[in-house]
């Protein structure tokens, strides 16, 4: 236990000579495993617990490659590595906040049964979580950056894409919070669908209105 607190504070600090992905899978687990307690059913709890660390680790390695790419186009291959390593002790440190907020989704847990509520309490968390990684990724890149003013752009360029795929993934892999009254699945109908299809779809049946 005190190896891994003292893993995570080196992530938060941006000094972690190693792939996180312990912390990344472990944190995960638990922190899906808070958030799926809403409602006492133990197999959302299941479910919930396996999918943000998968969420986590899917939308990194289907977002890798394109990265890897530009980092290659640009002639930065060379810091491919040490660029690598700052996004995993990142993606460590979303799930290392979540961990340290599961107190307060209990806690909200405690005091409420709305549903939706839930949800956007859990929204919440995960955008504080995600603020937190960004500051240390900006943190991690500062000695690239200082190489060659390129990592800037590819810096942008990661958390662009990272949020476009992270957000059909999130889609994808619903529900992580199960619905009173609905039958508990790993995945909901509708799965496969494209989110930002649905989304406009959502914006033009608004305002046909």
């Amino acid at each position: 236990m005190r190896q891994l607190v003292s893993r995570a504070e080196a992530v938060l600090r941006g000094r972690s000579s190693t792939y996180p992905w312990t912390l990344l899978v472990l944190c995960g687990l638990v922190y899906g495993s808070v958030m799926g307690a809403f409602g006492g059913l133990i197999w959302q709890v299941v479910y919930s617990a396996v999918k943000v660390p998968l969420l986590l680790l899917a939308t990194l390695l289907l977002s890798l490659p394109s990265y890897l790419v530009m980092n290659t186009l640009l002639g930065l291959r060379g810091d491919i590595a040490e660029a690598v390593r700052a996004i995993a002790g990142s993606q460590a440190t979303v799930t290392i906040v979540l961990v340290a907020l599961a107190p307060l989704t209990v806690l909200w847990y405690a005091s409420s049964a709305d549903y939706y509520a839930a949800i956007l309490f859990n929204a919440a968390m995960f955008a504080v979580a995600s603020l937190a990684a960004q500051i240390v990724l900006a943190r991690a890149y500062r000695p690239l950056i200082a190489r060659s003013p390129r990592h800037r752009w590819l810096l942008r360029t990661w958390i662009v894409l990272y949020a476009f795929v992270g957000i059909q993934m999130g889609w994808s892999l619903r529900p992580f919070i199960g619905s009173p009254g609905a039958p508990v699945q790993f995945f909901r109908s509708g799965a496969g669908e494209n989110a930002y299809v649905v989304v406009a779809r959502m914006i033009v049946d608004v305002w046909a209105r």
